[in-house]
């Protein structure tokens, strides 16, 4: 195959200048036909002018146009327009959705950041995305997720079940513990239902399931990611904890654990603990209250021994190694 002749900005630009000159000549006839015939191949090297801004562009595909453009401007709000310019197609919502399907490209859509935002779910000062649009995009990560091919195949099973979308959030958040998952999949999981976003949030503060964003828990999660720490639902009495007061016990204990000291910062895929959670001193079922002075942080490891050997508060002082808090 012979190969293609570089692209010359300063020839395209004399070749549409001819283009359009000749077109104006046509304007002042009745010749509609005519006219759309001369704009064709103007139309043509507006593509290519613009498909030339990705250096060696014609070595890409359309698709690997959009990624790299993307990646250039990670957590940037890319416009419709932009993509047109870069891909050279008109069909690039299609590339961005195999992008995204196909090969794990955390990128979600201004509808998608909409539900997030009438949640509360995105509050990351750092990037105003108030007034984004649903047809504008956004790169939340420079890292491919290679088990997304996979997941998007489960999500197509969970969307198809006759349960509520909160169901099917936490029945595919739990297929996926301790995997970063984008607003975009679970908008699609909840096929169509606009308000995806708060029903994550009453699976977290409700229910009591450990689903984490940078914003609730997890500051090093990127923004716009959901992860479920453990499948593990909290207890009732724990569910009520507020979260003034969660704050101001993980402040006290240093967001560490009291036992073995261990924090989110240590987590290993070999690592059974996997979260930090509050211990009541008194038990809730004895009358001990949801206040700071009695609770405790420990990691999951710990709090199921405290649990399991049934500690009262003066066994657990002592087994950590303290006389109060």
């Amino acid at each position: 195959m012979a190969k293609r002749r570089a692209f010359n900005v300063e020839e395209a630009r004399n070749q549409l200048i001819d283009l359009l000159d000749n077109f104006v000549t046509l304007s002042s006839t009745s010749d509609l036909r005519s006219k759309v015939l001369t704009l064709i191949p103007a139309f043509r090297l507006l593509s290519e002018v613009g498909m030339s801004v990705i250096p060696n562009y014609s070595e890409y595909s359309a698709r690997e146009r959009i990624l790299i453009y993307f990646r250039q401007n990670l957590l940037t709000i890319i416009d419709t327009e932009e993509l047109m310019i870069v891909s050279g197609i008109s069909e690039y919502p299609r590339r961005i959705r195999e992008l995204r399907v196909q090969d794990g490209w955390p990128i979600l859509s201004g509808q998608t950041v909409r539900s997030m935002l009438d949640a509360g779910e995105w509050e990351d000062e750092a990037i105003d995305v108030s007034r984004m649009r649903p047809d504008q995009y956004i790169l939340l990560e420079n890292e491919q997720d290679r088990d997304a091919a996979h997941r998007w195949g489960t999500i197509n099973r969970i969307r198809k079940q006759n349960i509520s979308v909160q169901d099917k959030i936490i029945n595919y958040l739990r297929l996926n513990v301790g995997r970063h998952i984008t607003g975009e999949e679970l908008a699609y999981l909840a096929n169509g239902a606009t308000d995806w976003a708060r029903r994550v949030r009453e699976l977290r503060t409700e229910k009591g399931w450990p689903v984490r964003t940078k914003t609730s828990g997890r500051p090093d999660l990127p923004v716009g990611v959901y992860l479920l720490e453990e499948d593990k639902q909290a207890q009732e009495h724990d569910r009520k904890i507020d979260d003034s007061v969660r704050a101001a016990v993980l402040e006290r204990d240093e967001f560490r654990c009291r036992k073995c000291g261990w924090n989110r910062n240590q987590k290993r895929p070999e690592d059974p603990r996997r979260l930090l959670e509050l211990h009541h001193l008194e038990y809730h079922a004895a009358g001990g209250k949801n206040e700071e002075g009695n609770l405790i942080t420990l990691c999951n490891v710990d709090h199921d021994v405290v649990h399991r050997d049934h500690m009262n508060k003066e066994q657990v002082f002592y087994w950590i190694g303290i006389n109060s808090l």
